[in-house]
């Protein structure tokens, strides 16, 4: 039997946290985004969000693709192109719902219900696929100067309104005081560094129950809804590095949560789509806090 979409995604995950690799870190790299790390794009440049993002990172970083635009074959023969022979095709996914009519036992009366279910389809990554336009493949960027402070970055931070005080070694959310705390601009390595954690504990930040009301049930450090918050802070803080530009490795500390985050991923097939999803949602929260251009306000 054909292993459903919530197995493979699983399966494929598992595979690369087991060899120690997370596919959420690893930034683009080489000649074609000058090491930046991207969210994956479809073919009309729309972003990848939530589970997709993982799926297709975990790809590149599988195959060793530098290119962050994905198309299906349709897509790529509809623009002149052809998807070279024997290249393997990545799953995405899709959630959708199918209408069914049962009868009620009580009333004889037939009725409809709605009944979720998840959906794949395959891509081809641009690097797989011959006779693309140009503006699938993107020249290098300039390297961005790691010790100055990144405008950008910075006030889409103010723009939350969170409360960051800074000092100590350590970087936290306490919910007790509804406080963000970060060691000194200056003792971390890189400006993208610094933005990388601050994106961890903003992540953090939006479970506060004013805000996501986000709660798995975590009672002690180490045990399983640590463990998912803890891994939904990870995801969140490598989708706002991706939508801010910011290039992300990953945290020494955060070694030690692997252990946990497979037998989280491996007790519940559909843990990894769970947490994607809480992930995606508190980067649009933050995204939410920002000022609207005039093109979104029209």
């Amino acid at each position: 039997m054909k292993a459903d979409v919530y197995d493979r995604v699983t399966h494929h995950i598992v595979s690369q946290l087991e060899q120690g690799v997370r596919p959420w870190v690893r930034p683009w790299s080489g000649d074609h985004l000058a090491g930046r790390i991207n969210r994956p794009l479809r073919a009309n440049g729309v972003a990848y969000r939530g589970i997709n993002t993982l799926m297709l990172w975990a790809s590149a970083i599988e195959r060793g693709y530098q290119s962050p635009r994905w198309l299906t074959f349709k897509q790529a023969v509809e623009l002149g192109a052809n998807v070279r022979k024997g290249e393997k095709g990545n799953l995405v996914v899709y959630a959708d719902r199918i209408k069914k009519t049962e009868t009620d036992s009580a009333t004889g009366e037939d009725r409809e219900r709605d009944i979720p279910f998840m959906k794949g389809y395959t891509v081809f990554n641009a690097e797989q696929v011959d006779g693309l336009p140009a503006h699938f493949h993107t020249g290098p960027e300039p390297v961005r100067d790691p010790i100055q402070r990144i405008e950008h970055a910075e006030a889409f931070v103010a723009s939350t309104g969170a409360r960051i005080e800074h000092g100590g070694a350590k970087a936290f959310y306490r919910p007790s005081d509804d406080r963000v705390q970060m060691p000194p601009f200056e003792a971390f390595r890189d400006a993208e560094a610094y933005y990388a954690t601050l994106a961890h504990e903003l992540t953090h930040w939006t479970k506060a129950p004013a805000r996501l009301d986000r709660e798995f049930g975590r009672k002690r450090f180490g045990d399983a809804g640590y463990a998912m918050e803890e891994l939904v802070a990870e995801l969140g803080a490598a989708f706002l590095c991706a939508d801010l530009e910011l290039s992300r490795e990953p945290r020494e500390e955060h070694a030690s949560y692997l252990d946990h985050w497979l037998a989280v991923i491996k007790a519940d097939k559909r843990a990894i789509f769970s947490a994607a999803a809480h992930a995606q949602r508190a980067a649009d929260y933050l995204q939410s806090l920002q000022p609207q251009t005039e093109e979104m306000a029209a």
